[in-house]
């Protein structure tokens, strides 16, 4: 194949986001010397114009159902259209048929609705914007429905979050497919970060999430995330607001719908997280402040949330700077 031909597939109500972090990626990173270099493709049914979510229009390069094999890498986006999508025969039927005829298949943010529909999800674990991800798991129960991570690949379909996790996706390919310094080259032009693991979590605990109604919670949730250096135990907590550890632990599950003890435990690797690519610190500095005691713990804990120890997240995410 003299280039690396990649169909994204759009349709109305598209999010323009999901596509431009995919054809820009790619468009910049040949200008970085990509070899072969990416022919990108914008397919739409019929070839018509789409009305993204914003309202702004794209013309497409060609109708999807004209297409045909060998394709590269076929990418299908997502947006506030891909319920209609995925209901869609002619736009399941045929990326079904091309995924058949991919090297690779990969979605973007809701875009796994599509890929679900059409099949190519069966039995695999996969990602999704997650405020659609228990809808996507209700849906399709043959799916491994993970709300965590920004971006996930089993065998050769990938899956990910929300809107820029697209940028993560589409790096961690341009790496796979060039090397790291192409990938590099195009994270920099883009001003972004090389790329985020793809175990790292989609949302932040301390913004996702709205703050807690009950007054004893909010006020031991302030507490503890001010003072993640302190004895945060679920006794410790108990004893500070005044009521059973028992109790307690009713109170954050129904408020936050986690015990105290992972909730603390999110917390302070959030925190260390934050603190790895903002300071020079050392793995056992970062661990004390965050009141995990040891350098080993905080890697247990890392390794638990991201999938990744702190030394490669620390490493990954400095790599464009």
């Amino acid at each position: 194949m003299d280039r690396r031909r990649t169909i994204v597939v759009g349709y109305d109500a598209a999010e323009l986001l999901d596509i431009a972090c995919v054809t820009t990626s790619l468009i910049v990173a040949n200008a970085h010397g990509a070899a072969p270099s990416y022919d990108v493709r914008l397919a739409t049914p019929g070839g018509h114009p789409i009305t993204c979510g914003t309202g702004l229009t794209l013309q497409a390069h060609e109708g999807l159902e004209r297409i045909i094999g060998p394709v590269d890498t076929l990418v299908v986006s997502g947006g506030i259209g891909h319920e209609a999508a995925a209901d869609n025969t002619l736009i399941v039927g045929h990326v079904r048929r091309l995924a058949g005829e991919s090297r690779r298949v990969a979605s973007v943010c809701t875009g796994a609705a599509v890929l679900a529909a059409a099949g190519l999800l069966d039995g695999r674990r996969a990602a999704t914007h997650w405020n659609w991800a228990r809808e996507l798991a209700l849906k399709h129960p043959d799916v491994s429905v993970d709300p965590d991570p920004i971006f996930i690949r089993d065998g050769n379909v990938s899956t990910s979050a929300g809107v820029t996790s697209a940028l993560d996706l589409t790096l961690a390919l341009i790496e796979e497919d060039n090397g790291a310094d192409v990938a590099r080259d195009v994270a920099r032009t883009l001003v972004t970060y090389m790329q985020r693991p793809g175990n790292q979590a989609q949302m932040s605990m301390f913004t996702v999430a709205p703050p807690p109604e009950n007054g004893l919670v909010k006020r031991t949730v302030d507490h503890a995330v001010r003072h993640l250096d302190a004895d945060l135990s679920a006794p410790a907590l108990a004893e500070r607001a005044g009521v059973s550890e028992r109790h307690l632990t009713r109170l954050f599950l129904k408020e936050l719908g986690q015990t105290p003890g992972r909730f603390i435990r999110h917390a302070r690797t959030e925190a260390a997280a934050n603190l790895l690519i903002s300071t020079d610190l050392p793995m056992a500095s970062v661990a004390a402040r965050c009141g995990f005691g040891t350098a080993e713990t905080l890697r247990q804990a890392f390794m638990d949330r991201y999938g990744i120890p702190p030394s490669r997240y620390r490493l990954t995410q400095r790599r464009a700077s």
